[in-house]
């Protein structure tokens, strides 16, 4: 997985699965979850604060330090802090780029708020480069790979949501995506269901899938058999 020269270079690089942490409520089942998978963690800015109560010390942490609190601050060592200070970009954003690990696990990004949830789903976009898959504890969220192959329960909620044009196909779904042009504002790919194993091509990096929590460990191992750059970018 190459470096990427948007912006910063990669602060953290590991040959393990990284927990990258947010400002956001992250429940205490999703974190035993994810650290089974997940090796270190790094922190998004106030995500800093989240980590040390659960007894975790971020490798680092990144973001434009608007909402880390003084006390998170006095409790990290020196040198683990990286500011930086654009503000064209979301603290998740800022991670994502500075990051490379196998797959990055992300807690803490879906919300409360719905601006910062649309926005972080837009960086996966922007950045197929990276292996991220976001979790709210109900839903994971990911960037679908040129082709995707998920053993899934039949019957499992299956959606796809198109953050651009992008022509998709599919097998193992009850309501097949074959020859369907996607756009956020014509057909998308919502409230599927899962009838066999899965086969998903999309043509660009512009579709988002989404399934239950419980699909965690298959994500996980379909992101972590794809080549280090999915796309080639």
């Amino acid at each position: 997985m190459g470096d990427n020269s948007r912006g910063t270079g990669v602060i953290v690089r590991s040959g393990d699965p990284i927990v990258l942490v947010g400002g956001g409520g992250i429940a205490p089942a999703l974190w035993d979850a994810v650290t089974a998978h997940g090796g270190e963690v790094v922190a998004a800015d106030r995500g800093a604060g989240a980590a040390l109560a659960r007894g975790l010390m971020p490798r680092a942490v990144i973001g434009d330090m608007d909402s880390l609190r003084a006390s998170d601050r006095a409790a990290l060592p020196p040198g683990i802090i990286h500011p930086i200070a654009e503000q064209e970009t979301t603290d998740f954003e800022k991670c994502l780029r500075s990051v490379c690990a196998p797959v990055i696990l992300g807690l803490g990004f879906g919300g409360p708020r719905m601006d910062h949830a649309l926005a972080n789903f837009s960086a996966l976009v922007r950045h197929p480069y990276r292996r991220c898959l976001l979790l709210d504890g109900k839903d994971l969220v990911f960037l679908a790979p040129p082709v995707l192959r998920l053993d899934l329960v039949p019957g499992t909620r299956f959606s796809v949501f198109p953050m651009g044009p992008v022509e998709a196909e599919s097998e193992g779904l009850q309501w097949p995506l074959d020859g369907l042009s996607l756009a956020p504002d014509g057909r998308i790919g919502t409230s599927n269901r899962v009838t066999g194993p899965v086969w998903l091509r999309a043509s660009a990096p512009k579709l988002l899938v989404i399934v239950p929590f419980k699909a965690l460990d298959a994500v996980i191992a379909a992101l972590r058999a794809l080549p280090a750059d999915p796309w080639g970018s």
